[in-house]
C-alpha cells in the first residue's frame, strides 16, 4: 500500500518538508528509485545517486538541501539506520497467511488457538499446545506437544518447535529453525579419552576402545519476549533444566545453542556462532560471526567479541575480545603486529648467527 510522506514521517517521529501528501509505494536506493519510490540517502555520500534516479521524495540527513536536489518532498533522519528500522517495519507486508486455521493444517483437539491467529497449510500442532492471540504460523511448521507460543508471534516456513518449549510474545522465527532438539550429551562407562586429556592437558595413558552412552534431554527450551531466531538456527533442549534465551535477544542464521545454555537479555549473536553446553551468557553480549564459546564458562554482561573469536575461559563484564584464543582487543592488535614482524626478525637473527661462532653445549 502507498504511504504519504506525512504518514511516514509521523510513524518515524521525523521532520519532513515539501509536499507531504505525495505518496510512495516502496523504498529504493537513490540511483534505482522511480517516481513512486522513496530514495534512501541518509548520508551525504549517497546524494549523487538522487540525480541518477527519478525519485520525487527521499529520506535525507538533517540539513540536506532537498530542493537543490530537485525533490518535491523530503524526510530528515538524524540516525539513518534507526530510521531504516522504522521504515522497513512500516513497509514490510509480511508473509501472506490467511486468517484462521487452513483446511490442510492438522491441529490436535486439545490444542488452544488464540483469537486472530493465522495457521497456514501443512502445519501440525500437537496435543496441549497453546498458541497466543494474533500469532502467524506459516506452512510446513510443526509444533510438538505441550509447547506454548505467545501473542503476536511469527513462525515462518518449515520451523520445528519441540515438545514443552515455552516462547514469549512477539517472537520471530525464520524458516528452518529447530528449537528444542535433544542436546548432544554422551558418556562412556569408563573415563573417556576426552576426560583424560582435560585432566592432563595432553598426556594419555593406554588408548582403549570406548563406546558412547546417550544422556537423554528431559528439559526443554524457554524463550523470552521479543526474541528473533534466524534461519536454520538450532537450540537444544536442556538435560534437566531448560535451555534459556532472555528477552530481546537476536540470533542470526546458523547459530547453534547447546544444551543447558543460559543467554541473557538483548544479546546479539551473529551467523555461525556456537555456544557449547552449560555456558552462561550475560546481558547485552555481542558475538560476531563464527564466535565460539566453550562449555561451562561464563561470559559477563556487555562483552563484545569480534568475528571468529574463541572464548575458552570466563570473560569479565564489559571486556572487548578478539582472537583465538580470545584476548583483550588491544592485546590482540599487538600480537598481530608482532606476528607481521616475525619474518623480518627471523632474517635479522639468521644474519646475526652468521657472525657468531657455533659453541656446542657441554655434555
Amino acid at each position: 500500500m502507498p504511504h504519504t510522506i506525512r504518514d511516514i514521517a509521523l510513524a518515524l517521529g521525523a521532520e519532513a518538508a515539501g509536499d507531504l501528501d505525495l505518496t510512495v509505494a516502496r523504498a529504493a536506493e537513490p540511483q534505482a528509485a522511480g517516481p513512486g519510490d522513496l530514495a534512501l540517502a541518509m548520508d551525504p555520500r549517497y546524494a549523487d545517486g538522487i540525480a541518477k534516479g527519478q525519485a520525487q521524495a527521499a529520506m535525507l540527513w538533517p540539513g540536506a538541501d532537498w530542493q537543490a536536489m530537485g525533490l518535491k518532498a523530503a524526510i530528515f533522519a538524524p540516525r539513518g539506520r534507526l530510521a531504516m528500522a522504522g521504515l522497513t517495519r512500516l513497509m514490510d507486508p509480511g508473509p501472506d497467511i490467511d486468517a484462521g486455521v487452513h483446511g490442510m493444517a492438522i491441529v490436535h483437539p486439545s490444542a488452544v488457538i488464540g483469537s486472530g491467529a493465522a495457521i497456514g497449510p501443512f502445519v501440525t500442532i500437537g496435543a496441549g499446545v497453546v498458541i497466543g492471540p494474533n500469532a502467524r504460523i506459516a506452512s510446513h511448521t510443526s509444533i510438538a506437544e505441550g509447547a506454548r507460543i505467545g501473542a503476536d508471534c511469527l513462525i515462518l516456513h518449515g520451523a520445528r518447535i519441540g515438545a514443552r518449549v515455552t516462547i514469549g510474545d512477539r517472537f520471530i522465527c525464520q524458516p528452518g529453525a529447530v528449537i528444542g532438539a535433544d542436546g548432544f550429551s554422551f558418556v562412556t562407562p569408563e573415563k573417556s579419552g576426552v576426560e583424560e586429556i582435560r585432566e592432563t592437558l595432553g598426556s594419555r595413558a593406554d588408548i582403549k576402545d570406548q563406546s558412547w552412552t546417550r544422556i537423554h534431554s528431559l528439559g526443554a527450551v524457554t524463550i523470552g519476549d521479543d526474541v528473533e531466531i534466524g534461519a536454520n538456527v538450532c537450540v537444544d533442549r536442556g538435560t534437566i533444566r531448560d535451555t534459556e534465551i532472555g528477552p530481546g535477544t537476536k540470533l542470526d542464521n546458523l547459530v547453534h545453542i547447546g544444551h543447558n545454555v543460559q543467554i541473557g537479555r538483548d544479546c546479539l549473536l551473529c551467523g555461525q556462532v556456537g555456544i557449547a553446553g552449560s555456558a552462561r551468557i550475560g546481558d547485552r553480549v555481542v558475538l560476531g560471526g563464527q564466535c565460539g564459546v566453550n562449555d561451562n564458562i561464563f561470559v559477563g554482561n556487555d562483552v563484545i567479541c569480534g568475528g571468529a573469536t574463541k572464548i575458552f575461559t570466563n570473560a569479565p563484564a564489559g571486556r572487548v575480545l578478539l582472537g583465538y584464543p580470545a584476548v583483550k582487543m588491544e592485546t590482540h592488535v599487538e600480537i598481530q603486529k608482532a606476528l607481521r614482524r616475525l619474518p623480518r626478525l627471523a632474517t635479522r637473527v639468521a644474519a646475526l648467527e652468521k657472525g657468531v661462532p657455533f659453541a656446542p653445549e657441554a655434555e
